[in-house]
């Protein structure tokens, strides 16, 4: 798409999965409608705005929670807030995820603060190996206060790691994490790098928003990814600067953040930076071969930009720090042997 980012309001990821099934940017720059599993997008803050993907959207699926080698058998001393029976949990079942994927969990209605360290306990994560976490309340940018609350480790998952999910007596998830993968973009030298298993592999030019339309700043993780998405400028008050259909797109906000295939990259790619909001990358395979390569739960990370991406904005929580995550969390902190 030429270019795109705007801040319009976008439904909570639909690639989020009920418990008893389916699983859970900066400026948007074009609007996701109908994302067959992820976002039906009337996008906003920094990114593009999708409306209706033409193929299936391949969702996004998460990782661990609380900690430890398995879920207590033992039920919990308080009662199970009846709210988990209609609680939402971004996870397939089997999935394997990058190591940036929170477990992120949705409720249809706020979750009042009384009832919140009682949500947490009946909320069981194993981990093999054992790994110490901790549930945080996020204030998710489409969803009130109180209806979302994620489960993610001190740093990333270690590759490898398996995850056994339990929603109190409805549902249990099991899924793993896979191989790590980081995309770096740097808007000033208009580069992204690409690191796997810890070796920068790949150096690829890339075009960032233009000034004004800053692509967001910090830590992103892919949500979901779709090889074609409907883009329309004026979802999102841009008038009729764009709109179409583009390719090999990987979502990382919900208010619209793509890395995907924009046919300005091909003259502007490594020399200037000029969406509006997105990351586009070039039409000559260059966009499609990162599209195959990443999987929902891989990290996007900004660097040399403006603001921070929220972290109810997409699975934007790694831009918190420790202490920041543990002061919104309702119950113990870092428990490892769950």
């Amino acid at each position: 798409m030429s270019t795109h980012a705007h801040r319009s309001a976008v439904p909570h990821d639909p690639s989020a999965r009920p418990v008893t099934g389916r699983p859970a940017a900066r400026r948007p720059k074009a609007v996701a409608g109908a994302l067959a599993a992820a976002c039906a997008l009337v996008l906003a803050a920094t990114g593009c705005a999708a409306t209706t993907p033409t193929a299936a959207t391949e969702p996004a699926a998460p990782a661990a929670a609380r900690s430890s080698a398995a879920p207590r058998s033992a039920a919990p001393a308080v009662p199970e807030p009846a709210v988990l029976a209609d609680a939402e949990v971004n996870v397939g079942e089997g999935a394997t995820v990058g190591v940036g994927m929170p477990i992120s969990v949705t409720f249809p209605r706020p979750v009042p603060r009384s009832e919140r360290a009682a949500v947490e306990h009946w909320l069981g994560v194993g981990t093999r190996p054992a790994v110490a976490g901790a549930w945080s309340w996020v204030k998710d940018r489409n969803l009130l206060d109180g209806q979302r609350v994620d489960y993610r480790p001190p740093a990333y998952w270690k590759p490898g790691t398996r995850v056994t999910l339990r929603v109190g007596g409805h549902a249990v998830r099991h899924f793993s994490i896979g191989r790590s993968l980081t995309a770096t973009v740097d808007v000033r030298t208009h580069t992204m790098t690409v690191t796997e298993d810890g070796r920068p592999d790949t150096r690829i030019p890339v075009t960032a928003g233009r000034p004004g339309l800053d692509t967001w700043n910090g830590t992103m993780v892919v949500m979901d990814k779709q090889p074609k998405v409907y883009m329309d400028s004026r979802t999102v008050g841009l008038g009729d600067a764009y709109h179409g259909y583009y390719a090999w797109a990987v979502h990382t906000t919900a208010s619209g953040t793509y890395v995907h295939q924009n046919p300005n990259a091909n003259t502007y790619a490594g020399r200037a930076n000029v969406t509006h909001g997105c990351v586009g990358l070039a039409t000559d395979g260059t966009a499609e071969r990162f599209y195959r390569r990443v999987i929902p739960g891989d990290v996007i990370r900004v660097t040399g930009s403006k603001d921070t991406v929220e972290a109810g904005n997409g699975y934007g929580d790694w831009n918190l720090t420790w202490s920041e995550w543990l002061a919104h969390s309702a119950g113990r902190h870092g428990d490892a042997g769950r």
